[in-house]
């Protein structure tokens, strides 16, 4: 499995924090949001995260422009970090882009790559 960080802020410490709650499980990259969008949409990368400060705007645009509202789904925003439950349906669902504020990477990041693991049965 592939996993490409984007957004706006803080990529390397989430790309970090990623690689820690995969341990080993999937491939971690950085890129620029046009790069991590694309390569979703071409198939290089199995999912994107990113942050920014409001959790969709920058952290999801190109995402949005190029894979749809349908691929991608606002995991955070400020004030409100959505349940875990959400978190799992939108995975379930087949979310492939994920944004979410970057002060909120420590809460949703772990549930977040459980469900992906789940449903990739990693």
């Amino acid at each position: 499995m592939k996993i490409v960080v984007g957004g706006q802020i803080d990529k390397e410490e989430i790309a970090k924090i990623v690689s820690q709650l995969m341990n080993g499980k999937a491939e971690i990259e950085i890129r620029g949001d046009l790069d991590g969008a694309m390569g979703v949409k071409e198939g290089k990368y199995d999912y994107y995260v990113g942050a920014c400060n409001t959790g969709g705007g920058g952290a999801l645009a190109m995402a949005l422009a190029l894979l749809g509202s349908k691929s991608c789904s606002t995991i955070s925003m400020p004030g409100q970090i959505k349940s875990e439950a959400f978190i799992r349906e939108e995975v379930e669902k087949g979310k492939k882009a994920f944004g979410f504020t970057a002060q909120h990477k420590d809460e949703v990041l772990p549930v977040l790559l459980k469900a992906i693991c789940e449903k990739e049965g990693v």
